[in-house]
């Protein structure tokens, strides 16, 4: 049953990222067409729209490009994790046995990636808070409710935090089998 949820979310996800590069790769295109031909701001709209604001510019799209790109590598890593298709250290690791493998993730695991979310989980909730209390936009016509943006930063550590809690269950078993 875990199995066809994370399986059914890992696509999901996955669809949305890839109408997000979808995405990014028009916002690049229309940024370079529109630069070459001096067209700024690119739509403009009589009352404010979330996000956008009262007009589409080319600091509007360069934002979005870079918010994207965010989403798009953030979002996916804990499925990715979890479905061990994350980069490792092959020479180090390849030629060990399971239980092996076991306790090296565990050591990198309660050693590298357990202290970095301690750490930064907070900080990207403080991150988000201050952007939402403050109103926070571009400073540059760009896009604004950059809460909306930074809220990326906890979901995506959220997850790979959750994603580590099941792994390491999946570890404690491994590393306990003789």
């Amino acid at each position: 049953m875990l199995k066809d949820v994370v399986s059914k979310l890992h696509s999901g996800l996955l669809g949305m990222c890839t109408w997000g590069v979808v995405v990014l790769m028009l916002a690049i295109v229309a940024q370079v067409v529109c630069s070459f031909f001096d067209i700024n701001p690119l739509l403009t709209f009589s009352d404010a729209l979330p996000l956008v604001g009262k007009a589409v510019t080319l600091n509007s799209l360069l934002d979005m490009q870079w918010h994207l790109l965010a989403a798009i590598a953030l979002l996916p890593a804990g499925l990715v994790w979890l479905q061990d298709r994350h980069v490792r250290v092959d020479f180090f690791y390849g030629t060990r046995t399971g239980r092996q493998k076991a306790w090296i993730d565990g050591a990198g695991h309660i050693f590298l990636t357990a202290p970095f979310l301690v750490l930064c989980l907070p900080a990207t909730l403080k991150f988000v808070e201050r952007a939402w209390t403050t109103d926070q936009g571009s400073t540059n016509d760009g896009l604004n409710d950059l809460w909306l943006v930074k809220a990326v930063l906890p979901m995506g550590l959220g997850l790979l935090a959750i994603v580590l809690i099941i792994d390491m269950v999946r570890i404690f078993r491994l590393a306990s089998n003789r």
